[in-house]
């Protein structure tokens, strides 16, 4: 079973991807606007800060991920 250039791109794939994209341009945009005021993170040490807003992007992918619908692959059912 390999990657073929004829398989569509899954529904998962498109949803995680996409929310990949609007979170961390979400997060940019939250971070740039309280670029002076550092509360959202401040109460963070310095090496624990980057981690942290690292999994809001990871964890909204996820989670898209997790709850998009496969897309039905007519090579799979004929395994069956």
């Amino acid at each position: 079973m390999g990657i073929t250039g004829s398989a569509p791109v899954e529904r998962k794939v498109t949803a995680s991807s996409v929310a990949a994209f609007v979170a961390s341009a979400g997060l940019l945009a939250v971070l740039t606007a309280v670029q002076e005021n550092n509360g959202l993170v401040g109460g963070l040490p310095d090496a624990v800060e980057p981690v942290v807003l690292a999994l809001v992007p990871t964890a909204v992918t996820f989670v898209s991920g997790w709850m998009a619908r496969h897309t039905p692959r007519a090579d799979a059912d004929a395994a069956r």
